[in-house]
């Protein structure tokens, strides 16, 4: 697929130009894919793409089957790139993600957002993000969710931050131990077999997590050390292991790697940690703790309400060391995504909401039976019981941020026993945790 069309009506040298990724595209620098990729890595600081990792990054991309926008601009001036260098980029892609109770809703992936500092302030992200939101919903994606580089960017386009991730330093010298009894069996597994078992404990992770978004081509061979953090190269310091429960079924990994003896104390960074069950976590963690000559562990991507400082006989071994958002959440179908997730308790509500980009504002009615929602969309209520931006109703879909702080915050409006029932309808027994970037 191929296609371009003026992006800025007024500017008519800017040009879009949509193409997908093929198996069999040119993996030469000279290549629309090389130079796409190279301008996204500009935008990201990024050192430019070796000609020799273009093969496997082909293959990763038409994989995922990502979709690649670049805006072209023709009046560039002598000595620049070339019109064929993007100034912009933007991709896209479709992947499941988990919106509770195990229930997983194809959502619009967005990624590789830049724009040179040289065509800033000409409406070159709004053209581009407007248009694809319109088509995705065209094409009947309820939700579209990215990761974002800058929190500031895309509020303004209706995404609410909706999951966070936590950075933890662990202690695992003496006084570390686990309250619990093990269980199973934890080993080093080779680099070779990292591959599918990482897919295989993932796809059970995400079965069971809420605010899980499926996983990239690249994760499981980052995992496995097979490719690196920034090159599709083997990564020979990465080790990963894996835990099987007591029926042999494996249920867990983490892959890790050292930081180096001129760190002080020695600390092991987790690249990855995927755990299928609550005992695969406790036992991932229990390894970590006994690797030999490693004084503490270091990880970015905890959950909230992570059960390893209950865990664990001195709770002081553990430490937040920082929050980071992860999950922005756009809807693109009020009525197919909120019937989609489900619920506690029961309760009817008229929500009106409002969407600068005209995708879905307006009144909707809100009746949940038994955790099972139906939504019609109405004709505008003189008085509706909650009003809000479609940016909060994104924050509050997965259950990781409460109503009642949005209306603390001024996010949302409804009277205070309104909010009480929001609360309740809203609530998520397990908090949304992604830990997948993109």
């Amino acid at each position: 697929m191929s296609t371009s069309a003026p992006n800025v009506p007024s500017d008519p040298s800017l040009e879009t130009r949509i193409f997908a990724v093929a198996a069999d595209d040119d993996a030469t620098s000279a290549g629309r894919f090389a130079r796409w990729l190279n301008a996204e890595n500009t935008g990201f600081h990024d050192p430019r793409v070796e000609e020799g990792d273009l093969p496997a990054y082909i293959e990763a991309f038409s994989t995922d089957r990502r979709v690649m926008w670049g805006v072209h601009d023709s009046a560039r001036v002598e000595h620049s790139l070339g019109v064929d260098a993007p100034v912009a980029t933007y991709g896209s892609m479709v992947n499941g993600l988990n919106v509770g109770g195990g229930r997983i809703l194809d959502a619009h992936l967005i990624t590789a957002v830049t724009v040179q500092a040289s065509h800033r302030r000409k409406g070159i992200l709004r053209g581009m993000i407007t248009r694809d939101l319109t088509e995705a919903a065209g094409r009947g994606h309820a939700v579209a969710v990215l990761t974002a580089s800058e929190a500031t960017i895309y509020g303004r386009f209706g995404f609410g931050c909706a999951t966070f991730e936590y950075g933890v330093e662990v202690d695992v010298r003496e006084r570390f131990a686990l309250i619990s009894p093990p269980t199973g069996h934890t080993t080093l597994i080779a680099p070779e077999h990292g591959v599918a078992l990482s897919a295989e404990i993932f796809q059970r992770f995400q079965a069971r997590t809420p605010g899980s978004v499926g996983r990239q081509f690249a994760y499981p061979r980052r995992a496995s050390g097979i490719w690196g953090r920034d090159r599709p190269v083997e990564d020979r310091a990465v080790r990963m292991a894996v835990h099987y429960d007591d029926d042999g079924t494996p249920a867990g990994y983490v892959s890790y790697r050292f930081l180096g003896w001129d760190t002080e104390p020695y600390t092991m960074k987790i690249v990855d940690l995927v755990a299928s069950t609550d005992s695969a976590y406790r036992e991932l963690w229990r390894y970590l703790g006994n690797l030999d000559l490693v004084q503490r562990i270091t990880w970015g991507g905890a959950p909230g309400n992570d059960p390893l400082p209950w865990a664990l006989h001195d709770r002081r071994c553990y430490r937040h060391t920082g929050t980071e958002d992860v999950l922005w959440v756009r809807l693109l179908d009020v009525v197919t995504a909120l019937e989609a997730r489900p619920y506690s308790g029961d309760g009817r509500l008229v929500l009106d909401v409002t969407d600068t980009l005209d995708l879905v504002g307006g009144t909707y009615v809100l009746t949940v039976v038994n955790g099972a929602a139906v939504v019609e969309r109405v004709a505008a209520a003189a008085s509706p019981d909650v009003t809000l931006d479609v940016a909060a109703l994104g924050s509050l879909y997965l259950g990781g941020v409460a109503p009642s702080v949005l209306a603390a915050a001024g996010r949302l409006t409804a009277a205070d026993d309104v909010v009480v029932l929001l609360d309740q309808l809203f609530a998520a027994p397990v908090g949304p945790h992604c830990i997948t970037h993109f």
